[in-house]
């Protein structure tokens, strides 16, 4: 449905949300601005539960269990591949800090610093599969030396880069 088709026909839209199977619809708007979806409170609620429910649940057996912390160190490359190119420190360490980002993103309601730290590290595996990389991010802490490869994008963790198209 585009925007214009919500603002012209409102009902008709409160329709397509109720014939809906995921109580959702698609709001496409012209040009480069971003979609918007339109979810009735019900279901919104809902997903918050479940958002909710699955952070706790996953932040508490992470901080109580040595065991469940080091399966999940072993399983992040199947979440997120690139965690491959990290060093185990600094695997365990985004290990560590996600389950307190995720629960501190929920109790706000807000997941930007979820996605800030996911594409942080993200930057910080880029930059240990690259070794042009590596070797600027070596050579920038000294004096004089602030070159970046040719047309590559440098990141750093910490530093939120663009994200991703799609």
């Amino acid at each position: 449905m585009s925007f214009s088709e919500l603002s012209n026909k409102p009902l008709e839209a409160v329709r397509k949300l109720q014939a809906s199977p995921s109580r959702a619809i698609r709001v496409r708007r012209r040009g480069d601005d971003e979609d918007l979806v339109l979810v009735d409170a019900n279901r919104a609620r809902d997903l918050r539960e479940v958002m909710k429910t699955t952070t706790s649940l996953f932040a508490a057996l992470l901080r109580h269990d040595p065991e469940v912390r080091a399966l999940v160190s072993q399983v992040m490359p199947e979440t997120f591949p690139w965690t491959r190119f990290l060093p185990e420190d600094e695997l365990r360490q985004f290990t560590a800090e996600l389950p307190g980002v995720l629960e501190a993103a929920d109790s706000l309601g807000n997941p930007t610093s979820v996605t800030a730290l996911i594409y942080g590290w993200k930057g910080t595996a880029e930059i240990y599969a690259d070794p042009d990389l590596q070797a600027w991010q070596i050579m920038r802490h000294i004096p004089g030396q602030h070159q970046a490869p040719e047309g590559d994008r440098v990141i750093s963790r910490r530093v939120r880069p663009r994200r991703p198209d799609g």
